[in-house]
């Protein structure tokens, strides 16, 4: 644990190595890396992250957000997916490479709601001799946006999920913990912005200062300059910003996007500064202006003006095609105590799914469970399409609690090596439109398609030609995202929603892909160091 003064209060919180926000991984595409994780702490451990010795002071599970782990499952580190946690006093170490991946990228606990402040950046540089595809910038910074809670994220988990209802807002927003950055004039700068935050997505903007996206979820894209970036949990951008006004103090600011409705969030922002060379220190910072915020509009707008620099096997024809319902539950209050445990709306208990079905964690590892054949923990019988079909986003069933519930289950889609797939994801409206970054582990996906109101196959334009190529995907509030990739991975895959209280309430599944043929296609034997439940 490690001791913190913030917001007139002093508490532990877990960290990495003692740091907050936690260190920052480097290295370049194409690197083997291994890490090494020594539970020091009194509460289990995990990992999605890289190349150091790392002291763990109270984590459960660390976990490399959007590397591919290619062929290297077991080390993808979601606490009962791909490993058992780690238990105290022992150690584990992770090993992958960086395959034909550069960027950007997020490393964070994946066990509780410890990810609130277990974090940190992946920073993967193009190879030796490999420049990058715009002109290099004279300085880059690395810009983590969180969320600060003054209770305890162990207790606040606690009694959130035992109540039955919707987490507090956060108390403060972060950026870089405290941040002012000083710039040169004439200068360009690249800015590696990620999204940390725990239940909150985020615009961001710097006063007076357009930002280039050029890099998106560790993929680059063709320029989009922009006023604004809104990031889901997970999300990452790379901007680039000229120093091209008045000499100056400008605020960069950091706010919600709350889409939803009738939920209770923090409306603040968060300052840092953005301050020229040569300007006086009493200068009175000039102020960013961010959207509203539930300016759907400007957030769909940013994610729709994204294009791949260099699209390649964007797949034409598919195999494997899902329709995939996504959304909040209230599941009727079957408590002897529902003043302790029914806290949701209208005395019900606050859930999520996906096509209508809550997952349910299970108490071994799925992977593990699936390799050795063990069998009872899990199920592949995930349906391809929603159970009932009916005007997802304009008349969702909403009658609380009495037809707004879900089956739950560990249920699993299993798909063939090499398919071809194809997966819509459709919001609803059961008990309010929301946007919800969806998060794929183990694959980079082509966001194919991105539109309002139910999908439509006969009417939907889909782009086969320059899309995106993500990690993770806002789906549209009362809309849709349609995306593809080839499954050439195998091993269990995770799939949730990045909001922490929705995937902990079950928005998620898992998705099994199946060997192929030969070395280069099947996943390698466990580690022997593998953690035990």
């Amino acid at each position: 644990m490690t001791r913190v003064t913030k917001l007139c209060d002093t508490k532990n919180i877990a960290t990495i190595n003692g740091m907050y926000p936690g260190p920052v991984i480097y290295a370049r595409e194409e690197d083997r890396v291994a890490i090494k994780v020594t539970n020091e702490s009194p509460y289990n451990v995990t990992i999605h992250w890289y190349l150091q010795k790392l002291r763990i002071i109270y984590v459960n599970t660390l976990t490399r957000h959007g590397v591919r782990q290619k062929l290297s499952c077991w080390y993808d580190g979601p606490s009962y997916i791909t490993q058992c946690p780690i238990q105290p006093g022992k150690s584990f170490t992770y090993k992958f490479t960086f395959v034909k991946q550069k960027g950007t990228l997020l490393w964070h606990a994946h066990t509780s709601w410890l990810r609130g402040t277990v974090y940190g950046a992946i920073v993967v540089f193009p190879k030796h001799g490999v420049p990058y595809p715009f002109n290099p910038p004279y300085e880059e910074h690395t810009i983590l946006l969180g969320e600060y809670w003054l209770q305890d994220l162990v207790q606040l988990e606690h009694s959130v999920l035992s109540g039955g209802g919707s987490p507090p807002p956060a108390d403060a927003f972060t950026i870089n913990d405290t941040y002012k950055l000083d710039v040169i004039p004439g200068k360009t700068y690249l800015l590696r912005i990620i999204n940390a935050a725990l239940n909150m997505q985020h615009f961001f903007a710097v006063a007076n200062h357009n930002l280039t996206i050029v890099e998106a979820d560790g993929e680059y894209t063709k320029p989009l300059t922009v006023n604004e970036i809104m990031l889901g949990p997970g999300q990452t951008m790379n901007v680039l910003i000229a120093c091209n006004q008045q000499l100056g103090k400008y605020s960069m600011s950091m706010g919600p996007y709350m889409s939803a409705k009738n939920v209770t969030f923090q409306n603040i922002s968060s300052i840092a500064y953005f301050q020229y060379s040569g300007a006086k220190s009493d200068t009175i910072p000039s102020l960013a202006l961010l959207p509203k915020f539930n300016d759907t509009l400007t957030s769909n707008s940013i994610i729709g003006g994204l294009r791949s620099l260099d699209p390649t096997n964007i797949p034409k024809e598919i195999d494997t095609n899902l329709f995939i319902t996504i959304g909040l539950n209230v599941q009727k209050c079957t408590s002897t105590t529902p003043s302790q445990n029914c806290q949701g709306i209208k005395g019900g208990v606050m859930a999520a799914s996906m096509n209508n079905v809550t997952f349910i964690m299970p108490n071994i590892s799925l992977l593990e469970a699936y390799y050795r054949k063990i069998n009872g923990h899990f199920t592949e019988d995930f349906p391809d399409v929603p159970l009932k079909g009916y005007d997802f986003v304009n008349h969702a069933p909403n009658n609380i609690p009495y037809n707004t519930q879900s089956i739950t289950g560990t249920k699993t889609k299993v798909i063939e090596y090499g398919s071809r797939v194809q997966i819509i994801l459709q919001d609803t409206g059961t008990l309010t439109t929301e946007n919800h970054p969806i998060h794929l582990h183990g694959y980079n996906f082509y966001v194919v398609g991105y539109g309002s109101g139910n999908y439509n196959s006969q009417t939907a334009s889909l782009n086969l030609i320059d899309p995106p190529k993500l990690n993770t995907i806002g789906v549209p509030a009362g809309g849709w995202a349609a995306i593809r990739f080839v499954a050439d991975n195998p091993g269990v895959w995770f799939m949730h929603c990045h909001l922490e209280v929705h995937m902990s309430w079950g928005l998620s599944t898992a998705l099994i892909v199946k060997n192929g043929q030969g070395k280069a296609e099947k996943l390698p034997h466990p580690p022997a160091d593998l953690p035990k439940c």
